[in-house]
């Protein structure tokens, strides 16, 4: 088994359980802007809490595993892969996305929010439309 398969095998399964995440995060701050309950809403910030540091470190393995994979691969085939440039302008945009989710749980936390549920269903979408367009890059390796 070359060092290839095992770092492409662990970037798809980090990348998995990270979006995993992802995508339940933003789905409790729907909950949580239209909770009014003291109770519920006291919950909420632990699941949220809970839920974004469980996930960041599956993040950070993403990416970790991805450079690996470019470097393996090597300068000569990063250079010529006009597909994986813009794979990694929106895989950029998704850590900025997780930057920014810190921001939201501390709102929460410090009950400063002020967005609506609303927002918070169409935030919940975004990282769905990176995916797929990531996803379609990287199988499809166009050629741009």
């Amino acid at each position: 088994m070359s060092a290839l398969l095992v770092y492409k095998a662990l970037h798809v399964f980090f990348m998995i359980a990270w979006f995993a995440g992802i995508f339940y995060l933003p789905r409790l701050f729907v909950y949580h802007a239209m909770s009014e309950e003291r109770a519920c809403n006291s919950m909420l910030k632990v699941m949220e809490r809970r839920l974004l540091y469980f996930v960041t470190p599956f993040a950070i393995l993403t990416a970790v595993f991805g450079v690996l994979l470019i470097v393996e691969y090597g300068r000569e085939w990063f250079k010529y892969s006009m597909w994986l440039h813009y794979k990694l302008v929106l895989v950029i945009a998704l850590y900025i996305y997780h930057a920014y989710c810190f921001k939201l749980l501390a709102d929460f936390k410090h009950d400063r929010n002020t967005r609506s549920d609303r927002f918070y269903r169409i935030f919940n979408e975004l990282p769905v439309l990176a995916l797929l367009v990531i996803v379609f890059l990287a199988i499809t390796k166009p050629s741009l």
